[in-house]
C-alpha cells in the first residue's frame, strides 16, 4: 500500500510527478482540481459544491492506495492524514511562471487537451497567485502538516522524489 499527496504552486511539477509515479509503482492518480473545479458548469471558475468535493475525496482516500495531487490545503487535512508520503514542491516561482506560460500556449494551440476554459485574464491572474502562493497558501499548508511532519518530504528538485522510490525498489528487489 502506498499513499503519496504533493502539494505545491501552480507549475511546481505535481501533474508531471504524479503521472510519472503512478507509472512507476502502478498506482492511480487524482488531481484535486478535478475535485474542486465545476468543469461542466457554463461559467469559468465555478467550483463544486464542498459537500460533492468532500465526497469526491473521501472516495479516493478511502482505497489501498493513490497519489493526490494539487495546490489546496484547508479541505484535505484527511489526505495528509491518510498518506504514507507528503510531498512538498518548493520550485522557483519563475520556472514554474515559464511552465504556467508553457501549458497556456500548449492548450491554445491544442496540442495539449484541457478541460479548463482559460484566457488571458485567467492566465495572468494565475501568474499573480503564482507569486503569492509561497508566501500565504503554502506556509498554511505547512503549518497544517505540523503532526504529520515525519512523512513529509519537502523538494526543491523534482526529480528527487524518482530517487527515493528507485532506491526503495532496489532494497526490496
Amino acid at each position: 500500500m502506498t499513499k503519496i499527496h504533493i502539494i505545491g504552486g501552480p507549475g511546481s511539477g505535481k501533474s508531471y510527478i504524479a503521472a510519472k509515479l503512478s507509472k512507476m509503482l502502478g498506482l492511480p492518480k487524482h488531481e484535486l482540481d478535478n475535485f474542486f473545479w465545476d468543469y461542466e458548469s457554463d461559467y469559468f471558475g465555478s467550483q463544486t459544491p464542498p459537500v460533492k468535493r468532500a465526497e469526491k475525496l473521501a472516495r479516493v482516500i478511502s482505497q489501498d492506495k493513490w497519489i493526490i495531487e494539487g495546490v489546496y490545503h484547508s479541505w484535505i487535512e484527511e489526505s495528509f492524514h491518510q498518506a504514507d508520503y507528503i510531498f512538498v514542491l518548493k520550485t522557483n516561482v519563475y520556472v514554474r511562471d515559464l511552465r504556467i506560460l508553457k501549458r497556456f500556449i500548449l492548450r491554445k494551440v491544442k496540442l495539449v487537451s484541457s478541460p479548463r476554459k482559460e484566457n488571458l485574464k485567467t492566465l495572468i491572474a494565475l501568474l499573480k497567485w503564482n507569486h503569492q502562493y509561497d508566501g500565504n497558501n503554502l506556509v498554511q499548508a505547512i503549518k497544517m502538516m505540523k503532526p504529520y511532519k515525519d512523512k513529509v518530504i519537502i523538494l526543491t528538485k523534482n526529480d528527487d522524489v524518482f530517487k527515493l522510490f528507485t532506491k526503495r525498489k532496489r532494497k526490496v528487489g
